[in-house]
């Protein structure tokens, strides 16, 4: 079924549209919901400096450097099937993924089901949270993303485990552009989706994915090996009883 797009064919696309720009907020995520329920249109981005509650999938803490990183959240209002929404983590990662390698020439991949990698550490994470429209029209998705840019040093754990642009090219960035770069792959690929449904954006996480072929745990204590991307968005993991599991992402359905 083909989800429609909220403005669709609209000469203005929203990826050129500017961002509203804020300096210290809790979150972006609570920014971008407090416009939603106000009424703001789809493509509305909220970027900020500096989060002091900034959150990842599953609640975990997201931790950035003053001034350093890309801080954004997204407003969408897709039409269609609540149950094809979870999907909208993966087009992202695909298309975050596809504009920063662009802007930087650096190989990114995308991990399952939303965080974006170079070397295996984590450079980017992709939040995509859901509710009810005003007054119970529609459903609108926050897309919240967080991209470590120019970050050359991490706190405690997060040393062995993360990196940024400036790390791995030995040079900054100017975020503007990247922007920019990002937020045009970004609305490209979710046009896309909404157009053509799933199969196109499976087939790019599949080239660019670093899941496939490694051990992922599945829960209580089960492991296997990442075999293939579902044409639902559900990760198939191979178990070393041989048993082929479906492992599905949590949100942003309501």
């Amino acid at each position: 079924m083909r989800i429609c797009v909220a403005g669709e064919g609209a000469p203005d696309r929203w990826a050129t549209r500017p961002a509203m720009s804020l300096g210290e907020v809790d979150s972006t995520q609570i920014e971008a919901r407090r416009l939603a329920d106000g009424g703001a249109p789809e493509g509305t981005v909220v970027r900020a400096e500096h989060q002091t509650r900034g959150r990842g999938r599953l609640g975990r803490e997201w931790i950035d450097e003053r001034g350093s990183a890309l801080l954004i959240s997204i407003i969408l209002r897709p039409a269609g099937e609540v149950v094809r929404l979870p999907q909208l983590s993966l087009v992202a990662g695909v298309g975050v993924a596809e504009g920063l390698t662009e802007a930087s020439g650096l190989p990114v991949t995308v991990a399952w089901p939303n965080d974006l990698l170079i070397r295996g550490l984590k450079v980017a994470g992709i939040l995509a949270e859901s509710f009810p429209g005003p007054g119970g029209a529609g459903t609108v998705v926050i897309l919240g993303i967080g991209i470590n840019v120019n970050q050359t040093r991490f706190a405690g754990h997060l040393e062995e485990r993360a990196t940024s642009l400036a790390r791995e090219a030995g040079r900054p960035f100017d975020r503007e552009r990247l922007l920019a770069v990002v937020l045009e792959r970004l609305e490209s690929w979710y046009r896309r989706w909404a157009a053509e449904g799933f199969e196109p954006v499976r087939e790019a996480w599949r080239r660019g994915s670093a899941t496939l072929g490694q051990r992922v745990a599945i829960g209580q204590g089960v492991e296997g090996i990442a075999e293939d991307l579902a044409e639902d968005g559900a990760l198939l993991v191979r178990t070393e009883a041989g048993a082929l599991v479906r492992r599905v992402a949590t949100g942003p359905a309501p």
